[in-house]
């Protein structure tokens, strides 16, 4: 049987070896996924600076604005707008290419759709 401390460490131990193999550099940032149970969040970071220079989650003003944040249609869908979200602040700012760090996640569902809903609003990965 597998337990959360399990599951966790696994996720851990993935995260790692993805971690090992893609770095952001100045030509193609890190698009880095943290998902939680009921949110999710994603941010473009400069790992040689070392700073977040793009951040989206579920959680902001934005999305509560539109109603996404807290529309009945599903995580997915709120994960596919934060995408579209992320993308459009990166435009904003000059960037277009990123690398997509899943943290350990499993690329299905959630981090699926906001990989998705970023290409949809003009990341290139």
């Amino acid at each position: 049987m597998i337990t959360k401390k399990d599951a966790r460490l696994a996720r851990e131990r993935r995260r790692k070896r993805v971690r090992g193999k893609i770095s952001g550099t100045q030509e193609r940032l890190r698009l880095c996924v943290f998902r939680s149970s009921a949110h999710i969040y994603a941010q473009i970071i400069d790992d040689i600076e070392g700073h977040t220079l793009v951040a989206a989650s579920s959680l902001d003003k934005e999305m509560r604005e539109t109603g996404d944040a807290a529309s009945k249609d599903g995580k997915a869908v709120r994960a596919l707008a934060v995408g579209k979200l992320l993308a459009q602040r990166a435009k904003d700012k000059g960037l277009s290419k990123v690398v997509f760090d899943r943290a350990g996640y499993l690329y299905h569902g959630r981090v699926k759709a906001l990989a998705d809903g970023a290409r949809e609003g003009g990341l290139e990965f």
